[in-house]
Order: structure tokens, then sequence, then C-alpha cells
């Protein structure tokens, strides 16, 4: 580990034990430890259920993007480098940190790792695009109450996000307009030259891309259901509608490169956002904490995968 990196986890760590600290001195701890440890168990098994049925999910759609691109690694190897780096991006900046594992442990499997970057970056941005999308639909749905959900930070997000997506999917004409041709033939403009390349290539793929897109919001759904259930084992009385409209916030959130494995600001942002319909702090702390855990528990594949190989990212 780098020593920028080092220092990175450090203030990550930092940041989220400040959030942790703070929540604990707005709620009871004791009580909303005893809420969590009365989690009806059955529910409780149901949203694991459905944690590793979106982990399924996620898979199927880097499968069809990579199969979209040539690439013909096993479905085995592929689904490896998933639970490996999602376990291991636990404790780099979320999202981001497992993203790069993801994209150098495939590097290191097939002959175009311009390819497996390109991949990693669509299934991301697109997984956001469908996010936000749901967040907004949510909202919506919710009527009057999403007067209090920052609804216009989605459109914001939104238009962001697509910015973005274009950006890449015509990067290959965009950096041959901006860099002069004498660059082309440097190492370092070649390597940009093919990963561009490789990003607009899926300008061809309308229908993949329309895959996985569904695929994402597949994956949305199933993390809403999930907190519903988890809900309904703490006898939460709050409609689904509701946690349609606030866990893509919350999912947002914990796409933030700012804490370990969604420990700390999402917790509070989760507290946050159910005071409105009169759940207690220590009950949505509680259910916040739970949210953590079982996300977590679906990383356990990966962890026992790392722990058994004698070349983990390889």
């Amino acid at each position: 580990m780098t020593v920028t990196s080092t220092h990175s986890l450090w203030l990550r760590g930092l940041f989220s034990i400040a959030v942790l600290s703070y929540l604990g001195a707005q709620v009871d701890l004791k009580a909303a430890l005893s809420a969590a440890a009365s989690v009806d168990a059955l529910y409780l098994v149901a949203v694991l259920v459905l944690v590793a049925l979106d982990r399924m999910v996620m898979v199927a759609r880097w499968l069809l993007l990579l199969r979209s691109s040539g690439q013909r690694l096993g479905l085995t190897s592929l689904t490896r480098i998933f639970l490996v780096s999602s376990f291991l991006g636990s404790a780099l900046p979320t999202s981001v940190g497992a993203d790069a594992l993801r994209a150098y442990q495939l590097s290191n499997r097939t002959d175009n790792p311009s390819e497996a970057i390109a991949s990693v970056a669509i299934d991301r941005l697109v997984g956001i695009f469908a996010l936000t999308l749901l967040a907004i639909l949510g909202t919506t749905l919710w009527g009057s109450a999403s007067d209090t959900l920052p609804r216009a930070w989605f459109w914001s997000l939104i238009v962001l996000v697509t910015l973005l997506v274009s950006g890449l999917l015509f990067a290959d004409h965009l950096v041959r307009s901006f860099l002069p041709i004498r660059w082309h033939t440097s190492s370092i403009v070649m390597t940009v030259l093919r990963l561009t390349d490789a990003l607009s290539r899926y300008r061809d793929r309308l229908g993949i891309l329309a895959g996985t897109f569904s695929l994402s919001l597949a994956v949305h759904l199933l993390r809403v259901s999930q907190a519903y259930l988890l809900g309904q084992g703490l006898d939460l009385t709050v409609p689904f509608l509701y946690y349609l409209a606030f866990m893509p916030i919350a999912l947002l959130i914990f796409l933030l490169p700012v804490s370990i494995a969604g420990v700390g600001l999402p917790q509070g942002v989760v507290v946050w956002l159910l005071a409105p319909l009169g759940v207690t702090d220590d009950l949505s702390f509680a259910f916040s904490t739970l949210l953590v855990l079982t996300g977590l528990a679906g990383n356990l594949p990966g962890a026992w995968l790392y722990a058994r190989s004698k070349k983990p990212l390889e």
C-alpha cells in the first residue's frame, strides 16, 4: 500500500469515526444495539438472500459488457475477480477502490487492458445513471413529502452523468481533436488513445448499454427491497414507496469515496431521511447499521477467496 493510499485510508477512517461519534452522541446506543439484536431472523435471512442475488446480477451486468467487447474470460474467473475486488474495496475509497482493483485484476488476465478498464468505467457510470433516475422516480411517486428530498440535485446529477457518459463514448474524437498529432506517437498518448477507442466502441452497442441499464435498475431495486425487508424485520412503520424515495439517496452517498465500507456518513444520511416519518434516531441507527453489516456480508465470499489464494491480485 502506498503512502498516499495509507493517508487516504486514515483520513476516511477518521471521518467515519467523527460521524459515528456525532451519531453516538445523538442516539441511545444501548437502545440501538437492543433494536438491532431484536431483528426478525426470517427477514434477516431474506435480506441476505437478496444481497447474494444482487451480487449475481452485478456479475452478470459486467459479463454482458465484457462479452460485447470480445473478452472471453470464464464466468468463474470473472466472479472471483468481482468478489475479491469488492472485499478489498471495503478498505479503499468506496466504489472507486473496488473498481480500480477490478480493472487491475482483469487487465492482468487479458491481452487488451483498455477493454478491461472501459468495461469497468461504463459499468459504473451506467449504474449511477440508473440509480439517479430511480431516485427521481421515487421522490416523484412519494408526492408532496418529496419536497424535503433533494430532487433538484438528482436532475443536476443526471445531467452531469449524461455528460460524462457522452464524453466517454465520444472520447476518441475529443482526445484526437485536442491533442496535437505529433503527440500521438508517445507511449502515454498511445495508451490514452487505446482506452478512448475502447470506450467509443460502446457507441455501437446500444443494445448492450440498454441491457446494462436494465440490470443496474434490477440491482438498485433489489437493494431497496433489502432495506424494506430489513425495516419490516425491525417493525418500522415505513411504506415501501418511501424506501424507493430515500434509499437511492443513501446509495448515492455510499458511492462517495469519503468512508470505509459505508460506515459513517451513509448511516447519518439514513437517520436524517427516516426522521420525517417519525422513526426514532435509535431505531434508524440500528436500521442503518444492519444495512451496512448485511452489505458487508455480501463481501464474505470475496474474503474467503482472497484468503485461500496464493496470488490474490494477479
